[in-house]
């Protein structure tokens, strides 16, 4: 705030000079100086002015009075100047801009502009300026009846205006996840005014959660009836409409549907044909009229006779029918590496937005919340290439609404006696339909088609190989040779010898940085080849990626001789492109640089998730086939090295399964650096679920192993992380144990300084949780020096942000600081840190006095982390927007947070913030009346606090 006088109206009277606060204590001088403000620059006649001070009843001597109250007020602002006579009042000479009720509708009109011109960026930010001058109710404590009926109305309608529009520039920059706590709390203080409602209904829209918007508008139409005796007007009618019919029109700008899964493949072009068994399909999928239970058609048939380009092609055709998406799942069930219905239901339930940390690790658990999420929804749900109906019945849905179309080899039967499926069975081509599939007629085409035995794949492998040719010749030159074998055979020598290397392959697909490792080759050359097995169609490419058909990876496998060799080549490609993306994700990492290895194009943080979320599903699968077929070593260096990535996307299916394989490989060989990689991997997950105890037991077991291995840095680093999970689960002295032990051990052992700073950092946080501020500073301050030295980023947006706390406790300016630290953390791409940053910010303008910035910025903590949050992180947010409700006298919310705080503090054994939720509730029920209540919660966050060594005042 630049230097000069500056005045708040908006919420309770805020005078300041130069910074410092002016207290004005006497009413009739805040209605005075309130009255002046409000027309400042213009002469208030003394008449209007005795009407807003006195109303009805003016005192005898009112014009001295008035006098009196100028000259106290002259006095109080110390220059006389700043309240000037006239011949019939009195003006206020200061600049507009310095009173916030005048700044608020001059940046609001400038948003307006902005958002109307298409700025609608500038116009967000204009906005949040203009709601963040808002501390409170307007005029909040000016005791003035007849200021408040005539300038209260005014300001209060020009807020709910600028929230409307500045709702509708969100909305229309797809920030509708962030909006939805902030519109409910504007529904729940305004439930009268539609607009706000018609704004909830469209952001649970965009956020996948129709039930929850349709549930809006009824509770909207109840209020209405109730308290004005009217409907819902034209506007929430037609969206309710709209809703319903899921109008493709309520999509966020930009984007295909409000993040609707559509995960089926790409369309066949070339199909011929099974007109009738399409219809038969669409007819049993969707059919017409009501019915219960869930459709479900079995298209079974031999390999390579189309069920899967059959299956896809129905389900494109279908699309509009189901709005909320189409789910679609490889099974894999006839390959060696058959699909886990655990990883299915994991990606599904992804898919329909439940966090990563949520998904549960039961099988029966997932299909509860799997077949709970589908309830309400019309979706359509293709399983490929299923086994047996053992894989199918965890994925069934439980509503009429939701379909589902299965492909399998085997004819299955139970799922058709016991789950009502419908068959239908997919034969081969007519001779006719083949003919038109090789695109050639006459008998030599006819016979090629019979040698191909009507079946697709084998006819799209002959039309490849025939190209122009003649249909005779290449008969002559196929002899009794398979098809199938015959295109391999014509295959040049060095495309031969890479077809059958990548047999090897045990995902799902593969890139040609994986295919060039695997047959030793340059990666420009392995493209070359691999687009020579593509025009073979021997190899299928989609999105930058190559896979084969079943029959095709037979015979891939069939026809390899050695493949030891390139399976480790391909092996020791993905440990060494993990540790290459890990290095990116964590540059303290101390891996050298792999030595011949064709590494994935990755230069960026941003470029490495992308690479591991592509490849997560293989990645998981070369863990399993280094754990059961060797070597061992592979199994858990590619968890390891995986660990700083499961951490931050939370894929905690995949990680359990994978630490796992690993640990009982490195187990079986007794390989202790390998158990305690795993035991060290395992620690993490737990830690990251919120499972403390059994993180602790992990990180202890992982010690003592690199203890007995004798490697100090690794011990050094588990004890790092054990002794931050010591800090979260309220074990402080434990916790400064193993931190210290671990800076001590680092140092011994010249460990790269970089790895200090989250040791720093944990012992910072230490410090500032029991009360010793200079130590905090000192060690935090340490933290960012170590990180910019030595990080060429230097983001270290952890400890800057318990840095600028610690500093505000100590009495220290901070706000620029944490902004510095926002502008970093965003740059990071990091929500977490993002969300912690504006928490810490908002605990600061909390201290500040200044609850509604206080609240805003929770808010936007709350929506950044997206229901995909660290708890701990969560929980402290609560507990800040439980505190700013709080100040605001909003006491129910406020009793609701603490206690919503209290329970995710409890179940993630978070102490602190135990005692702290503990002692706010206390504070909210002696606020309303409850001292009992009060005394209870108080003495027991006292007894807490004092147990875990921090400060009775929390």
């Amino acid at each position: 705030m630049a230097a000069g006088p500056w005045f708040g109206l908006l919420g309770p009277l805020d005078v300041r000079l130069d910074g410092r606060p002016v207290p004005v204590r006497a009413g009739k001088h805040r209605a005075l100086l309130a009255a002046l403000l409000l027309r400042a620059g213009r002469v208030v006649p003394i008449g209007e002015l005795v009407s807003f001070l006195w109303g009805g009843a003016p005192p005898a001597r009112t014009r001295g009075t008035l006098q009196t109250y100028v000259m106290r007020l002259r006095q109080l602002l110390g220059d006389p100047s700043l309240i000037r006579t006239t011949s019939d009042g009195y003006r206020m000479v200061v600049p507009r801009e310095r009173v916030d009720a005048h700044r608020f509708t001059a940046v609001a009109r400038t948003a307006s502009r902005a958002a109307r011109e298409g700025n609608l960026a500038e116009a967000a930010d204009l906005y949040a300026e203009a709601v963040g001058l808002w501390r409170g109710p307007a005029l909040a404590d000016v005791p003035s009846d007849a200021l408040r009926e005539e300038e209260v109305p005014r300001l209060t309608e020009r807020l709910m205006l600028v929230h409307e529009e500045r709702t509708d520039v969100e909305l229309a920059l797809g920030n509708h996840d962030r909006l939805v706590p902030v519109l409910r709390g504007l529904t729940a203080d305004h439930p009268l005014r539609e607009r706000f409602w018609a704004q909830l209904m469209l952001a649970l829209y965009r956020c996948s959660r129709q039930a929850e918007a349709l549930e809006a508008f009824r509770r909207v139409d109840r209020v209405l009836a109730e308290q004005l005796g009217i409907e819902p007007g034209p506007e929430l009618r037609l969206l309710h409409q709209r809703i319903l019919a899921g109008d493709p029109g309520l999509a966020a700008p930009g984007r295909d549907a409000p993040d609707v899964p559509r995960q089926l493949p790409a369309d066949v072009p070339a199909f011929v044909g099974r007109e009738a068994e399409a219809e038969r399909i669409v007819a049993l999928v969707a059919p017409d009229g009501p019915r219960t239970a869930v459709p479900i058609v079995a298209l079974t048939g031999p390999s390579g006779v189309g069920k899967t380009a059959l299956a896809v092609r129905v389900a494109h055709r279908l699309r509009d029918r189901f709005p909320d998406g189409q789910l679609y799942a490889d099974l894999r069930g006839c390959s060696s590496g058959p699909t886990p219905v655990v990883a299915v239901l994991t990606g599904f339930l992804r898919a329909l937005g439940v966090p990563p940390e949520q998904v549960p690790e039961d099988v029966d658990e997932q299909s509860s919340l799997f077949r709970s999420l589908l309830a309400g929804r019309r979706m359509l749900l293709v399983l490929d290439d299923v086994a047996a109906p053992d894989q199918v019945r965890p994925l069934l849905p439980g509503v009429a609404g939701c379909p589902v179309l299965v492909t399998s080899r085997d004819d299955l039967r139970g799922l058709i006696a016991v789950d009502g499926a419908r068959r239908v069975a997919l034969g081969v081509l007519s001779p006719d339909e083949s003919c038109a599939l090789l695109g050639r007629t006459g008998e030599a085409a006819r016979e090629l088609a019979r040698r191909c035995g009507g079946l697709p794949l084998v006819l799209g492998v002959a039309a490849a190989a025939l190209g122009d040719g003649s249909v005779e010749r290449f008969l002559e030159r196929l002899g009794d040779t398979p098809v199938l074998a015959f295109a391999h055979a014509v295959l040049p020598p060095p495309a031969r010898r890479l077809f059958g290397l990548l047999s090897v392959v045990p995902g799902v697909d593969f890139t040609v940085e994986a295919a060039a490792n695997t047959g030793d080759l340059a990666v420009v050359e392995a493209g070359l080849l691999l687009d020579a097995l593509v025009a073979a169609r021997l190899v299928v490419p989609g999105g930058g990626r190559y896979r084969f058909h079943d029959e095709v990876a037979r015979l891939a496998a069939s026809v390899v001789v050695d493949p030891g060799p390139a399976r480790t080549r391909l092996l020791d490609f993905y440990v060494a492109a993990v540790e290459r993306c890990g290095a990116l994700l964590h540059p303290d990492s101390t891996r050298p640089p792999a030595d011949g290895v064709r590494l994935p194009r990755v230069q960026t943080r941003a470029e490495a998730r992308a690479w591991l979320d592509a490849e997560r599903t293989n990645l998981v699968a070369a863990v399993r086939s280094a754990a059961e077929r060797g070597p061992a070593d592979v199994a858990w260096r590619l968890v390891d090295g995986l660990r700083g990535y499961l951490w931050i996307g939370k894929h905690v299916v995949e990680w359990r399964s994978a630490a796992r394989y690993g640990l009982d490989a490195a187990h079986e060989q007794q390989d202790l650096e390998g158990e305690a990689a795993m035991r060290h991997s395992l620690g993490a997950l737990h830690w990251r679920l919120g499972d403390h105890r059994a993180s602790v037991a992990h990180y202890r077991a992982a010690v003592e192993l690199h203890r007995g291995a004798g490697d100090a840095v690794a011990e050094a680093d588990v004890r790092g992380h054990l002794g931050a999970v010591l800090l979260e689960s309220g074990e402080p002295g434990a916790a400064r144990d193993e931190l210290e032990a671990c800076l001590a051990l680092r140092r011994e052992a010249g460990a790269p300084r970089l790895g200090d700073v989250p040791v720093l950092t944990a012992l910072g946080a230490l410090a500032l949780e029991t009360g010793a501020l200079p130590e905090a500073v000192e060690l935090l301050s340490e933290a960012v020096t170590t990180s910019v030295g030595h990080d060429p980023r230097g983001g270290a947006v952890t400890p800057r942000t318990l840095l600028a706390l610690a500093r505000h406790l100590s009495g220290d300016h901070v706000l620029d600081h944490l902004a510095e630290t926002l502008r970093r953390s965003r740059a990071e791409g990091f929500p977490e840190a993002t969300a912690k940053v504006l928490e810490t910010t908002a605990r600061v303008r909390l201290d500040l006095g200044d609850p509604l910035a206080a609240l805003d910025l929770a808010t936007r903590a709350l929506a950044e982390l997206r229901e995909d949050a660290d708890q701990r992180v969560t929980t402290d947010v609560l507990i800040v927007m439980a505190a700013a409700n709080h100040a605001l006298t909003a006491h129910a919310k406020a009793d609701a947070q603490y206690q919503q705080a209290l329970t995710k503090a409890r179940r993630i054994s978070y102490r602190a913030a135990e005692a702290k939720a503990l002692a706010g509730l206390a504070e909210v029920r002696r606020a309303t009346g409850n001292p009992g209540e009060a005394t209870t919660l108080a003495t027991e966050a006292t007894t807490l606090a004092d147990t875990l060594g921090l400060p009775r005042h929390l």
